[in-house]
């Protein structure tokens, strides 16, 4: 078995990628340019970009696990980093939500069961985290400290019902330490955020969308307000099943 990383040890492998590993944007941008010769409708191509980037974030994580000699200590069913505040944007919400409406559909309605047993159930817990100013540094905490898990996650299984077209904060908080420390503290010192990557993966996307918009292509999204309007996770499913996350 693998020996747990401590906290110096983590501490030491992340400044050495910070100082010696170059990302190279060409891999989010040959994405977007290869998706941009195609012949197919506007909303396949961002659809498709979506789902592509989201998967080079974490083949960006990969690559950088390699050059430190890193590897997470995450495994299915560990859920506790699923009760953080996941925020973003209307249109990765809209990108999101419109991927799961193509899944097939006994999973398709199975994540919509949730979602009416996760509002009813949960209720009081999202008023509060509702109303919590996202941008006060000590949100991210009192948040954690509702205990209120995210509305992707199965109860039952504690897995994600929309793995792979989770948002970049999912993608981004690893741990390579003891598991246990995520189990035994709301914000443990020990895991790593490669949430810096949400610039390369943003960029892309936005980029993606900003020329079929330009084009005059409908672009599923209104855009760019849709781009620069944020929110929690469980605002925007709200929304949309009550029908009134607007679309274009």
């Amino acid at each position: 078995m693998d020996r747990f990383l401590k906290h110096q040890e983590i501490l030491d492998k992340c400044e050495k990628i910070n100082q010696d590993y170059d990302i190279d944007p060409s891999f989010f941008d040959g994405i977007v340019d290869e998706l941009l010769d195609r012949e197919e409708p506007a909303e396949d191509i961002v659809l498709a970009g979506f789902q592509r980037l989201l998967s080079e974030v974490d083949h960006e994580i990969e690559r950088m696990e390699s050059f430190a000699d890193m590897r997470p200590n995450c495994f299915m069913g560990c859920a506790f980093c699923c009760y953080f505040p996941i925020i973003i944007s209307r249109m990765e919400a809209k990108m999101m939500f419109r991927s799961i409406e193509q899944f097939d559909e006994g999973r398709k309605e199975s994540i919509f069961a949730h979602w009416e047993n996760y509002f009813l159930q949960h209720k009081e817990k999202l008023a509060k985290g509702m109303a919590m100013d996202s941008e006060d540094p000590e949100t991210k905490l009192e948040y954690k400290k509702l205990n209120l898990p995210c509305p992707m996650l199965d109860p039952e299984t504690q897995l994600c019902m929309a793995y792979e077209v989770r948002p970049i904060p999912c993608r981004t908080y690893l741990n390579y330490s003891n598991p246990s420390v995520c189990a035994e503290q709301h914000m443990p010192k020990e895991p790593f955020s490669y949430e810096f990557l949400y610039t390369f993966y943003f960029g892309a996307i936005n980029e993606l969308i900003q020329v079929l918009y330009e084009n005059g292509e409908e672009v599923m999204v209104d855009y760019p307000s849709d781009a620069w309007s944020y929110d929690y996770l469980p605002a925007w499913i709200n929304q949309w099943r009550e029908g009134t996350l607007h679309e274009v």
